[in-house]
């Protein structure tokens, strides 16, 4: 019992120092959004209480946000871009691993190893020729540009078709026999009973598009595009870094995904541990 004791403070041990390791640069973060600019670095040596509590307690970072950084609009680009690759990856990428488990035609097997190539291959490799036929399509500096080439998920094309795979295929086939067609089957049967994956892929959609600042960064160039991640690089000049300002932006950047996220997060896990590996 004493040797099953100890294992378990040590456990709880490692939980702790790796939560803190975890929660104190975010506290910090969030104290620092409330000081000065001057008193950002003040109480770091010797860590006091002080470290994790602002004195001159001020708002000023936040008002400076949407009063003169315009975070206002950028924050509202950033979900309309993330809420449209939702929609459009939902879309696309339930009805590609539709077609993938329920249809047969010639090059199948070859066309998903390319899907899965897709999301194995880093960004920058396909960052610059990405960056030529946007540029041909007149989409630089506009929404299209933004959101249309990260409506095909190849991450999502995987998890909806290993979902699709669990279904029994009886309800399909039952379906078929009564003379429904495709579309129905699809509307109607198969993603009325997809809502773990269907959170799962919108959940890893958002976040990704709300994470995403090198795409953005190459194919926006006015303020009126921007969105959250590249506007936190902007409060690093040639002069002066604006650390309070910087530290807001982070956490108000934090919020929505977590807001998103903590409600759903049943479904996110329960979406991932049901795209087994069945062939």
């Amino acid at each position: 019992m004493n040797r099953f004791t100890r294992s378990h403070l040590l456990l709880y041990a490692v939980h702790i120092v790796l939560a803190l390791l975890v929660l104190l640069p975010l506290a910090f973060a969030f104290v620092s959004s409330f000081r000065p600019l001057e008193d950002i670095y003040k109480y770091m040596s010797p860590i006091t209480w002080k470290t994790f509590w602002p004195s001159n307690f001020t708002w000023g970072a936040y008002q400076m946000l949407f009063t003169e950084r315009g975070f206002g609009q950028i924050f509202l680009n950033t979900f309309f871009v993330g809420a449209a690759n939702v929609i459009g990856g939902l879309l696309l990428g339930s009805m590609a691993a539709f077609a993938f488990v329920y249809f047969e035609f010639r090059g199948k097997t070859l066309l998903f190893l390319l899907v899965l190539l897709t999301f194995m291959i880093p960004f920058e490799v396909i960052s610059i020729p990405l960056y030529s036929l946007v540029n041909s399509l007149g989409w630089v500096d506009t929404y299209a540009g933004i959101i249309i080439p990260g409506i095909a998920n190849g991450l999502v094309i995987f998890l909806f078709r290993q979902f699709f795979l669990e279904l029994p295929t009886s309800l399909v086939e039952s379906a078929r026999m009564d003379g429904a067609s495709w579309l129905r089957v699809y509307t109607r049967i198969v993603m009325p009973l997809c809502k773990p994956v269907t959170v799962s892929a919108s959940l890893l959609i958002f976040i990704q598009q709300w994470e995403s600042f090198l795409w953005p960064l190459i194919v926006t160039r006015s303020k009126e595009y921007k969105v959250i991640q590249v506007a936190l690089s902007d409060f690093v000049t040639e002069y002066a870094t604006y650390w309070n300002e910087m530290f807001a932006a982070v956490i108000l950047s934090i919020l929505i995904p977590v807001v998103l996220l903590l409600p759903l997060q049943r479904y996110y896990v329960q979406g991932i541990a049901n795209t087994g590996s069945k062939e």
